[in-house]
């Protein structure tokens, strides 16, 4: 009762220095501090400043302002303006309050009611502080890294190496950076936890294909095959033996084995149970914060009417119009970045002829895969160069929308730098996985680029292991040459800021002693010294991490390793987002939230595109298909009821055409000797006569179908019923949520009794 008699106590007119007298100086607290360049007096730079600073005063903000090499401007807001916020929302902070004085606010609300009040103060010419930005008028604004309990815990326990190991401090961090870091941190942490067990099971799948390296009778069969004649995989390229290629089938059937199938469907259902298990610890948190069913939009309108009591809301519009030029110009950006993949196809066939008629041994010898592995890297700088370019096109795409609230164009800028980086990161690997040796034609009409270069060929045993190469590289260079720059991209920044800068500081300490005295100066200085924070800073981690769980889903049939690759890095990351907080960037402006967002439908996007993507991989980049129709159809197991020999005997010899030498172009072929060698073998199912499709590939196609059509409706079904099985809210919050309403409604009806016997 006492603190509602403190909320409905009308409010004061608060002068300008609103302090707490008990406050020493010296441990006085800013809400936030500008920071300007030192312009001429009665320069336009400098009345727009004055104009905008004398609306924060007439609104009852203190003004405390520091000359250095810069103008630093600490602002902190009246108390009647946080008053209004508990009142029209009715202290929704009361579980971060101080038990010892109940009416104060905590810093995180502060800091988001301050921040908001700044960006959307008015000046008379109808400026924003965000247009005085753009104008230099002012250089930075930004809240306080300050000497806290909670900080410094934050900064010894959580922002260090050493607790890799170690439990996330996610009620710290809530208290530090408010909810939407601290769910992010709590969504991180969860992903990392349940990424051991696909880490796991990915290790046992690969240790499973490691077993059959040698035993495999298909790679077998290859390794022995040193009489089998194979096509030249380029114009004036010798003919070669399939024996030649003997570690190479054996590395694809360590891959390519039934145990990946099994790993498949279990990672198709794995993404499932961590979305709903995700779903259940969401409600857990929200509900222990009170916030389950927190209404963002009031919150925004309740902030709108402080700032301003005359304010009108902005309505809801859809013009179909802009949505239609926006919806064009996002196909045509995927066009681009398709397009872009076709160049890195152009590449490695081109890199295959080059490396082919190298002088290098190695190069001459292990063209097609020297091509792929640096087709990889190239795709890797790509990516990382596209990724700035998506970027830009994203917010320009946002700016012609023109959304309603920040909520709204982080959405839209979410849907559409997601759908540019999946293209970026993806379109190469979906070339590999589903195109690639599948269009290059056959010996005699290949499929050639600029009528001169052919199209890559797929090894006799398959395509996987290009593909496992490729997600291999790209993986490992995100997380290790990725990782590196973004910790010492802004280490390095913050030190070279930190020292340009102490030189003049000192001059200036030695000119103004008095001023040098003074802590807030040295507070100010440090915090304006590290690197700036901007709207989308995590929003960059939640992207990072949303692209690591596509490549850990969309494809991992063909690369099991990925899960525990995610695994290591994200041990690793969590502490890195932690230290770069902390130490090198300014304090982020904390926001309220209740769930992650958007990003949970992409997730979920993800899952359904995991269970096609794998499924396809394993029904037409994978030998599996052919080799079981083999084994059941055409292998002497068919035709013998008992054998001790493999079923798959036979199989390479069945899967490989032959070619009449005397079909080719004489153009293409290099010297040799026309009576020892007539004809050649290739990978297809075509009839020796006129190389049309034979009834096998036929047979194949529909098994390839079929596989397809009942793995994607088993794995959805598995996972509808997942999601089903496992309630997005857990029965103990539903019953607190009951509880609650039953007691307030009691309430409520006891004091209307009450007052009607009065």
């Amino acid at each position: 009762m006492q603190q509602d008699e403190i909320l409905l106590t009308p409010w004061r007119d608060y002068p300008v220095e609103d302090t707490d007298p008990f406050t020493p100086p010296s441990e006085e607290k800013w809400d936030f501090v500008l920071v300007s360049n030192i312009h001429e007096m009665g320069s336009e730079k400098e009345i727009k400043r004055k104009k905008f600073l004398d609306e924060l005063s007439k609104k009852g903000f203190t003004i405390k302002k520091i000359e250095d090499t810069k103008l630093f401007y600490g602002v902190r807001a009246p108390q009647h303006i946080f008053r209004k916020y508990q009142c029209l929302l009715g202290n929704p902070d009361r579980r971060l309050q101080s038990q010892s004085s109940p009416q104060d606010i905590p810093v995180t609300t502060r800091i988001r009611i301050v921040h908001f009040i700044l960006h959307n103060t008015v000046t008379p010419d109808f400026e924003k502080l965000q247009d005085l930005i753009k104008k230099n008028v002012f250089e930075a604004a930004f809240p306080l890294h300050e000497k806290e309990e909670v900080r410094d815990f934050l900064k010894e326990k959580w922002a260090r190496w050493r607790g890799v190991f170690s439990q996330q401090p996610i009620e710290k961090i809530r208290c530090y950076f408010g909810e939407k870091v601290a769910l992010y941190f709590a969504w991180l942490g969860w992903y990392t936890c349940l990424l051991g067990f696909a880490a796991l099971a990915g290790v046992l799948t690969f240790v499973a294909g490691i077993t059959l390296f040698s035993s495999s009778q298909v790679s077998r069969e290859i390794c022995e095959a040193n009489t089998t004649i194979m096509c030249p995989l380029c114009d004036k390229c010798p003919f070669w033996v399939l024996s030649d290629t003997c570690t190479y089938a054996k590395v694809t059937h360590m891959i390519d084995n039934e145990a990946t199938v099994i790993f498949a469907m279990f990672m198709a259902i794995w993404a499932t149970v961590f979305l709903e298990l995700w779903k259940r610890q969401r409600a857990k948190v929200v509900t222990n914060w009170e916030l389950y069913g927190w209404d963002e939009e009031e919150e925004e309108l309740a902030m709108q009417l402080i700032n301003n009591l005359q304010h009108e809301p902005r309505l809801y519009q859809h013009s179909y119009f802009r949505s239609t030029i926006v919806l064009l110009l996002v196909l045509l950006m995927i066009v681009v970045l398709i397009g872009i993949a076709h160049a890195l196809v152009i590449y490695r066939v081109i890199a295959t002829a080059l490396f082919s008629q190298s002088g290098l041994g190695l190069l001459h010898e292990r063209a097609d895969t020297m091509a792929v592995m640096t087709g990889a890297v190239l795709h890797y700088l790509t990516i990382v160069i596209m990724t700035k370019i998506n970027r830009r096109v994203a917010l320009f795409l946002c700016d012609l929308e023109k959304p309603r609230t920040f909520s709204q164009r982080e959405n839209n800028f979410t849907m559409k730098i997601f759908t540019f980086q999946f293209f970026t990161n993806f379109s190469s690997l979906i070339y590999i996985a589903f195109f690639l040796g599948r269009i290059n034609g056959h010996p005699g009409h290949y499929v050639r680029i600029a009528g001169r270069w052919r199209l890559e060929e797929c090894h006799p045993s398959g395509c996987i292991t290009d593909l496992f190469i490729q997600m291999a590289i790209i993986m490992m260079l995100k997380q290790t040459i990725s990782n590196v720059m973004e910790y010492f991209i802004p280490w390095i920044s913050h030190k070279l800021r930190k020292n340009h800068k102490r030189p003049k500081k000192r001059n200036m300490m030695l000119g103004e002693e008095e001023e040098a005295e003074d802590p807030c100066k040295r507070q100010w200085l440090s915090n304006y010294e590290l690197n700036e924070v901007n709207i989308f800073s995590l929003f960059n981690e939640f992207l990072e991490m949303t692209i690591q769980y596509s490549f850990t889903t969309i494809f991992v049939a063909a690369f099991p390793l990925a899960p525990l690759l995610a695994f290591i890095n994200n041990l690793f990351e969590i502490h890195l987002d932690a230290i770069k907080m902390m130490r090198l960037y300014r304090r982020m402006v904390p926001r309220k939230a209740n769930d992650i967002g958007i990003w949970l439908q992409v997730l979920e996007a993800i899952g359904i595109l995991a269970v096609i993507g794998n499924g396809l991989v394993i029904a037409i980049t994978s030998d599996f298909i052919p080799v079981q129709v083999y084994k059941y159809m055409y292998s002497h197991c068919v035709r013998e009821n008992h054998t001790d020999m493999d079923c798959s005997t036979g199989y390479i010899n069945h899967s490989l055409s032959i070619f009449h030498i005397r079909n080719f172009d004489p153009d293409t072929l290099p010297d040799f000797n026309g009576d020892e060698i007539e004809e050649c073998r290739y990978r297809d199912y075509r009839n020796a006569d006129d190389y049309t499709y034979t009834v096998q590939f036929w047979h194949i196609f529909a098994a390839r179908l079929a596989f397809l059509i009942l793995f994607e409706h088993v794995a959805l079904c598995v996972k509808l019923i997942a999601a089903w099985y496992i309630p997005d809210v857990p029965q103990k919050v539903k019953n607190h949520l009951l509880h609650r309403k039953h007691t307030d409604l009691r309430k409520e009806l006891s004091m209307m009794e009450y007052s009607t016997e009065v």
